[in-house]
């Protein structure tokens, strides 16, 4: 049985049942401002389940997509993933514990026609702070439904963090505190903000029946870590709201389930990796054959690749672009990982292209939205893995030279001969030296942090604090330079000001395309609301060359072109590249580079910071815009131009 068969069965299933089928609900969602993802399927439902009437009735079901960015370290292992499919079916104050658990009983042993040998549950055990009762409605149902198997299924309670100790003891309900059987979006009671709901929760766990691993705790039992179970289905009983005073009882009583669709793939394939259901697995075919690899030498890396992409095309579907900034930030991340980890397996090319029509063939018959939008998505993947795979190549050859030591012997009329030394440089490695991988080389931080790892480097235990305190050291540092400066002056490196730097170099190039190669940048300023550039010319612009200049910038933003640097000799530099009106230099000086390096666009000596690619100027629509234009002094104009 597929996935999408099993996906099919249940909505079916609970429509006999007088339920009202949703469609899916967006990845982003749209009326609630803190959370960046729906990460579960009662996220949209929200407000219905504190009492607003749905339109649809008070009997509902969906399978929802669900994105958490949270588990994207966890990615590696058979079980977990940042994307999935929540199947949900909810009653806002109709049926409650007893139609709950019973239907669902049916559907797993009926409809998907599981052995109830392997089924084990969970119920919860009470929380004396608050005051709200243990669950033996719950256990007393469940206990009727073994039976009727010809399952005697014993009771038996394993407060938080005990279950590793003392086992199983021969149970099939077990209770446990809140620290597992109690749902709401914030975790346990006490954690929960004024206004929330929550309740206690019944859970459905599948027994593989691997062996356990001694790594997880001395004994196994339903949450263990071991991957013997795996959580299969959660009934909540959305019962009491968070009050400043305590908890009070809703007005209405709900039920919320969500069960993991892939979960339930793998359960009824009787095998532990949701990677080989159907929903996945074609996706890990086709890396097989792009990489030439199989599955089972290199599940890891496939495994993260197979989801990140999975994640990347569902959140571009969704209308999630990358950028440095909430969703957009977290699909880069994304797709970076996945090409990183495509590296391993010898592809450094073409990975999104190949793949991202695969996860498309996976969810065309039953999300049409997804193949609506396949050409724009394939788009946007490509063009970030294109832009990365610069950054990438650059970055980890850089990395390996800063961290390792490196040795030469020149011996006259001899070839050169290396050795190196495989000595972690330094011992520990730095939130300093990361900062400068950073900030210098434009290597993405996680990527630095999870190359560390990769290699077995340890990390200063404090490096995140060494980071930020070379960040807020390289900030005061511009606030400095800018002070009473005019030329070069950034306020500060925020994404903002570097996103406006970098339009104030393709704005140079496009003042001497417009009005001649005579154009000289004679000073610039630039803050997180505006640019603010002194150039030499004798004339006032016309409206058409401004509208020109700004037509350029934005034409170039479109082209989303690349953004290197290197430090070159003086002298060599300023032969084709251009610099401010005064400027002194050493004897090497960086430029930066738009565009192609065989025939760039703009050429500029310059300091930094800037984006990877302007495709990142124009994140979340924003376009160039010159809103004055103006003499500064004799022969100099002023020019003063937004992002919006």
């Amino acid at each position: 049985m597929t996935a999408q068969e099993i996906r099919k069965i249940y909505l079916e299933f609970f429509q006999e049942k007088g339920h009202a089928v949703l469609p899916r609900a967006s990845l982003v969602p749209q009326d609630d401002p803190t959370t960046l993802f729906t990460g579960s399927g009662m996220q949209p439902l929200i407000p219905y389940l504190l009492g607003q009437t749905h339109p649809a009735g008070k009997r509902i079901v969906d399978s929802q997509t669900c994105f958490r960015a949270e588990d994207m370290d966890e990615v590696g292992d058979n079980r977990h993933t940042t994307f999935f499919e929540m199947l949900g079916n909810w009653s806002l104050g109709d049926y409650f514990k007893a139609e709950q658990l019973e239907w669902f009983w049916e559907f797993l042993t009926k409809e998907l026609g599981l052995d109830p040998q392997k089924l084990y549950v969970t119920c919860f055990f009470g929380d004396e702070m608050t005051g709200i009762a243990k669950d033996t409605e719950s256990a007393k149902i469940w206990k009727e439904l073994f039976s009727q198997a010809s399952i005697d299924a014993a009771e038996v309670d394993l407060p938080a963090k005990t279950g590793c100790q003392i086992g199983m003891q021969g149970g099939r309900i077990f209770y446990y505190d809140s620290t597992y059987n109690w749902w709401s979006r914030e975790g346990a009671p006490n954690n929960m903000q004024v206004g929330e709901p929550g309740g206690p929760d019944s859970e459905v766990f599948y027994d593989f029946g691997t062996k356990h691993d001694h790594r997880f705790g001395r004994e196994c039992h339903p949450n263990c870590e071991c991957g013997r179970f795996l959580e299969i289905g959660n009934s909540v009983f959305m019962t009491y709201k968070k009050t400043a005073d305590g908890f009070t009882e809703l007005p209405q009583k709900n039920v919320d389930f969500g069960g993991g669709l892939e979960r339930l793939a793998a359960a009824v394939n009787n095998d532990p990796d949701i990677f080989k259901v159907s929903l996945i697995a074609p996706i890990i075919t086709s890396l097989e054959n792009l990489s030439g690899k199989k599955y089972q030498e290199h599940p890891a890396s496939m495994r993260v690749i197979a989801d990140h992409l999975r994640a990347a095309t569902m959140l571009a579907a969704d209308g999630v672009s990358p950028s440095n900034k909430e969703q957009g930030y977290v699909l880069r991340r994304l797709i970076r990982r996945a090409v990183r980890f495509a590296l391993d397996l010898g592809v450094d090319n073409d990975l999104t292209n190949r793949l991202v029509p695969v996860v498309v063939d996976v969810y065309r018959a039953d999300f049409p939205e997804i193949e609506r939008s396949s050409g724009k998505i394939v788009e946007i993947l490509n063009k970030e893995e294109r832009i990365f795979r610069q950054t990438l190549r650059k970055g980890l050859s850089i990395f390996h030279q800063l961290t390792h030591m490196e040795k030469g012997r020149i011996e006259q009329g001899k070839k050169t001969d290396i050795e190196y030394e495989k000595l972690n440089f330094p011992v520990p490695i730095s939130g300093r030296l990361i900062f400068k991988l950073y900030d210098t080389y434009g290597f993405p931080v996680e990527l630095s942090v999870e190359e560390a790892k990769r290699n077995s480097m340890q990390l200063s235990n404090n490096w995140e604090d060494e980071f930020k305190e070379s960040m807020d050291e390289q900030r005061k540092r511009s606030q400095t330079a800018s002070k009473g400066m005019f030329r070069g002056g950034l306020a500060d490196a925020s994404d903002e000001v570097v996103e406006l730097h970098t339009a104030t170099h393709l704005m140079y190039q496009a003042l001497k395309e417009v009005l001649g190669k005579q154009v000289i940048q004679r000073g610039s300023n630039i803050t997180s609301q505006r640019t603010r550039f002194d150039f030499s010319h004798s004339e006032k612009m016309t409206p058409e060359q401004i509208k020109q200049v700004e037509d350029i910038v934005n034409q170039k933003i479109v082209e989303d072109l690349p953004v290197n640097w290197k430090e070159e000799k003086t002298e060599e530099a300023l032969k084709t590249a251009s610099g401010a009106f005064g400027d002194k230099y050493g004897d090497k000086v960086k430029v930066y580079t738009i565009g192609d390096n065989a025939s760039p666009y703009s050429r500029e000596v310059c300091g930094g910071p800037h984006v990877e690619h302007t495709g990142q100027i124009g994140q979340g629509g924003k376009h160039f815009k010159i809103v004055k234009e103006e003499s500064s002094s004799a022969g100099v104009r002023r020019i003063k131009a937004v992002l919006q």
